[in-house]
C-alpha cells in the first residue's frame, strides 16, 4: 500500500481514533494565538499616557513569550532533562495519561515514564494520551499502543520492539536511538518525528500518513528493509 503524504502540520487525535480514518481527510492543528489589544484612551497628560502604554506593551510582550514557552515543553536531543520523578506510581500514570493538551503537549504534571517496563502490555496503554511524556530507556516491547496520542514525547533510547502503533498520532516525537524493530505504523500519523540512529528493521508502514519532508528524512534510515521502503515510497 502506498504511503499518504500531507503538506503541513497534522494534529487532531480525534481524526485518527477510528480504524476507518479516511486517508484523504485533512487534519489541522488548533493554533495557539496570543493577541494583545489596545484601545484609544484620552489622557490628560501626554507624557504619562505614553509611559503607561509603553509599560503595557512591554508587559504584554513578556506574557506572550512566557505563554509560548510554557505551552511547548519539547525536549531537544542535547537538552538537559528534569530529574527522575520520585513518585512511587509514576509508571502507572501511563495507564491514565495526560488529560489536557493532547496536540500541544501541555500538561499539568510531567508524565515521567523513564526506565518503566510495559513489556507485552495489551490493554492499559491503548488509546491513551502520552503527550509530552518522558519515555527514554523505557521498555514497551510487544505492547498494544493502538490509537495512542504521543505529541512531543521524548523516547530517546526507548524500546518499542513489535509495538502496534496502528491508528496512532505520533507527532513531534524524538525516537533517537530507539529500538523499533517490527513496530507497526499502520494508518499512523507520523508528523515531525525524528528517528536518528533508530532501529527500524521489519517495521511496517502500511498507509502511514506522513509529510513529504518527514518522509525524506525517514527514508535516510538504512535499517528500513525493502518492503518498508516500498510502503513509504522511498526513492
Amino acid at each position: 500500500m502506498a504511503t499518504l503524504t500531507l503538506a503541513g502540520a497534522i494534529s487532531s487525535s480525534a481524526a485518527v481514533k477510528s480504524p476507518r480514518f479516511p486517508l484523504a481527510k485533512k487534519i489541522r492543528y488548533p493554533s495557539q494565538i496570543i493577541q494583545c489589544t489596545a484601545r484609544e484612551e484620552r489622557c490628560g497628560c501626554m507624557d504619562s499616557c505614553c509611559s503607561f502604554k509603553e509599560m503595557r506593551n512591554v508587559a504584554c510582550g513578556l506574557l506572550a513569550a512566557w505563554a509560548l514557552t510554557a505551552a511547548s515543553p519539547v525536549f531537544a536531543a542535547n537538552q538537559r532533562l528534569p530529574p527522575l520523578s520520585t513518585e512511587s506510581n509514576r509508571c502507572e500514570r501511563a495507564f491514565v495519561g495526560n488529560t489536557i493538551g493532547q496536540a500541544n503537549g501541555v500538561y499539568d504534571k510531567p508524565l515521567d515514564l523513564r526506565f518503566c517496563d510495559y513489556t507485552n502490555e495489551k490493554s492499559n496503554l491503548k488509546g491513551k494520551s502520552l503527550a509530552a511524556a518522558l519515555m527514554s530507556d523505557a521498555k514497551f516491547d510487544g505492547a498494544d499502543m493502538t490509537e495512542v496520542v504521543m505529541s512531543k514525547a521524548y523516547a530517546v533510547g526507548a524500546s518499542f520492539k513489535g509495538v502496534d502503533f496502528s491508528n496512532a498520532v505520533i507527532d513531534r516525537v524524538n525516537f533517537g536511538k530507539a529500538n523499533l524493530q517490527g513496530a507497526v505504523f499502520k494508518n499512523t500519523v507520523l508528523s515531525g518525528s525524528t528517528f536518528d540512529n533508530a532501529q527500524l528493521q521489519d517495521a511496517v508502514f502500511e498507509d502511514t500518513i506522513i509529510g513529504y519532508i518527514d518522509l525524506q528524512k525517514l527514508c535516510t534510515n538504512s535499517t528500513i528493509n525493502e518492503e518498508g521502503r516500498a510502503e513509504l515510497g522511498c526513492r
